[in-house]
């Protein structure tokens, strides 16, 4: 994107498959400007921090712990058919609450300011398999430092798929909809299992022994999470134990579906662009801004869709400003919006159905040899990476 001699990058702005729209060229200078405006939201939004997203987030707990209590409850009557449907909703609820609107958003500093012990970003453990520490890693540091930089951002593919054109074929991405698949419904320990590079293990580029540290936190943190949900818990309703690891099992999958389709909505649908080292190297504020909004996608939906995905359905925002309370998102995302238009960047949004029909279209479609696909070349963004002499 941001080359030496001004390179053309594709995107399709909102999915749109047009190809014959003139590209969008931005100065050195409007894209630095760019950058000033999205710092001065930005600080416009920390000034007003207070009372009101203190309350917010403790309603958010509260919630969650509740649909949790309810869950755990009800599975002493799941007996019962529809109590037992009852506890799995509520036990749904609350792990994906949990995960993503709570677990997510508080381990990326949005509530550090509240100086509150418990939802401190560097001690907060969530109801998952991966160690929180390991995701802070694999997630904040580079996921949000390399977005959709090709061999830098692992995200890209998470090391078993075929996401994107620049991703070289072989023969095992005709698998590409089975691992997809499986990594949906097993998506914790997909995502557990992140920092491990298990392609580079397998290939020896990176040997066993360095990832024995990985090891261990996770036989610490998944055995206390397989313990609580398919030992303890079930145990305590004697003689529902089948019933009610039945339940939770189930509950853990539904978690893993919404969440995997919520993160694959807002980072791989059609419009969503990857970018190279080179073309992303010496990046200035302005230029890291506008990756952040050519790398991702929005997800629309009612207040309490975006409350259920953790305001992840405002990808877009929360890259652009990943430490800043979600719940703020909705209200930033029209002023994203009108800088994108002011400067012709794409603001890639649409309902769910659409955003998920074109990442799985994707994930069929890139299975298959470039050979046996067309590709289509889209409109470009052109970016001057060097100020222009005078």
């Amino acid at each position: 994107m941001f080359g030496l001699s001004l390179p053309t990058l594709p995107f399709l702005g909102n999915g749109s498959d047009a190809k014959d729209d003139a590209p969008v060229v931005l100065t050195y200078e409007q894209v630095e400007e760019i950058g000033r405006e999205l710092d001065a939201l930005r600080d416009r939004t920390v000034a007003s921090l207070g009372a009101e997203d203190r309350e917010y987030i403790y309603k958010i707990i509260k919630a969650q712990r509740g649909f949790e209590v309810a869950g755990r409850g009800l599975m002493y009557l799941g007996f019962l058919p529809p109590v037992w449907l009852a506890a799995v909703g509520a036990l749904s609820v609350s792990k994906i609450l949990d995960n993503m609107e709570i677990g997510h958003n508080v381990m990326h500093g949005q509530y550090d300011w509240m100086r509150e012990p418990g939802l401190n970003s560097e001690v907060f453990e969530w109801d998952t398999v991966c160690p929180a520490d390991q995701w802070r890693h694999s997630h904040n540091y580079m996921h949000h430092t390399y977005t959709n930089i090709l061999g830098k951002d692992r995200d890209i593919g998470y090391g078993i798929l075929r996401i994107d054109d620049a991703q070289k074929w072989n023969p095992y991405y005709l698998g590409n909809p089975v691992w997809a698949f499986a990594l949906m419904m097993l998506f914790e320990w997909g995502v557990m299992m992140h920092d491990l590079e298990i392609e580079n293990v397998i290939q020896g580029k990176r040997k066993w022994h360095d990832v024995k540290p990985l090891l261990k936190g996770w036989w610490n943190k998944a055995g206390k999470q397989v313990l609580k949900d398919y030992v303890i818990f079930p145990v305590l309703t004697g003689p529902l134990f089948v019933t009610t690891l039945a339940g939770n099992v189930t509950a853990n999958l539904v978690r893993n579906v919404w969440t995997y389709s919520i993160i694959f909505c807002g980072h791989f649908p059609t419009g969503v662009q990857s970018f190279t080292e080179d073309e992303t190297a010496d990046e200035t504020r302005g230029q890291w801004y506008v990756r952040q909004m050519l790398g991702s996608a929005n997800i629309e939906g009612s207040p309490l869709f975006h409350i259920m995905s953790g305001n992840l359905s405002h990808q877009i925002e929360h890259h652009l400003f990943p430490d800043l309370p979600a719940h703020r998102y909705p209200e930033l995302a029209p002023q994203v919006k009108e800088l994108c238009g002011k400067y012709g960047l794409p603001y890639n949004t649409g309902g769910f159905f659409k955003q998920i029909g074109s990442v799985w279209g994707k994930i069929f479609k890139l299975a298959l040899p470039p050979g046996l696909v067309k590709s289509k070349t889209p409109p470009g963004v052109i970016v001057e990476r060097q100020r222009t002499a005078a």
